[in-house]
């Protein structure tokens, strides 16, 4: 996979670039990155590339002749043109998992009040990490980025994705390491048991409570297997006889 970010602020991607799992996907040849500097596509001397908004306002937006220059000089037949803004598609991991496919993303980063809108007939989709807003797109690039990244073929090992968090609409269940007692709060005893399919049950009630307790939403519509259905109702049962003795 190809990555292209496109920004005015080429440096706000060098920690990102030199962080483990994407450094070493890089090396391994699973991605390329590019990171484009989107004043270089100005057509002046001073390399604008904002001006203010027609019918007045406050702030700049920035020109689609240039960010649109930016786009179609970095783009090809196999390129999805991601424009970051708050009134996209908000991410999620089913979403990292489509854009996984693609052969090459390309990101455009906005400043100021944003980018003429006349720049969506170069894009292929707006998306949100969030209702929220930041300075520009840099920081949301990244995080997408990121998600999509570590699920890639052999950008990190299998077995460290396929139970973590929303992989299978729920939570991951806690983890535990060393000291096994802290202030009086020791391990689960069955995780040192060395059943290992005890241990596995464990895991999924525990991913299970904690979707059920943190994320209910998450369960709506889910395709519950038997087993899960069974441990579900265990812990709605629980959590009666929790609330009935307090």
């Amino acid at each position: 996979m190809k990555i292209s970010f496109l920004t005015l602020f080429p440096n706000f991607y060098n920690e990102f670039l030199k962080s483990k799992v994407i450094s070493r996907a890089i090396e391994k040849g699973i991605i390329s990155i590019d990171v484009v500097d989107i004043r270089n596509y100005s057509q002046d001397k001073h390399r604008h590339i904002d001006d203010t908004p027609y019918g007045g306002g406050a702030g700049m937006v920035m020109r689609v002749d240039v960010v649109s220059n930016a786009i179609r000089s970095n783009k090809n037949q196999d390129s999805y043109t991601i424009l970051l803004g708050p009134k996209g598609t908000v991410f999620n991991q089913k979403v990292a998992k489509r854009l996984k496919e693609k052969k090459h993303l390309i990101f455009v980063s906005g400043h100021y009040e944003g980018i003429d809108h006349r720049i969506s007939y170069d894009i292929d989709e707006e998306m949100s990490i969030g209702d929220y807003i930041l300075t520009g797109g840099e920081l949301s690039s990244q995080v997408i980025a990121d998600s999509v990244i570590r699920i890639l073929d052999g950008a990190i090992r299998s077995e460290s994705t396929q139970e973590e968090s929303f992989e299978n609409q729920l939570l991951e269940y806690p983890q535990y390491t060393r000291p096994f007692n802290f202030e009086g709060k020791v391990v689960p005893e069955i995780l040192l048991s060395g059943n290992h399919n005890k241990i596995r049950l464990f895991r999924l009630k525990e991913s299970l409570r904690e979707t059920f307790k943190k994320r209910p939403d998450l369960l709506e519509n889910r395709n519950y297997s038997l087993e899960e259905l069974k441990l579900l109702e265990e812990i709605k049962n629980e959590d009666k006889s929790n609330t009935d003795r307090s």
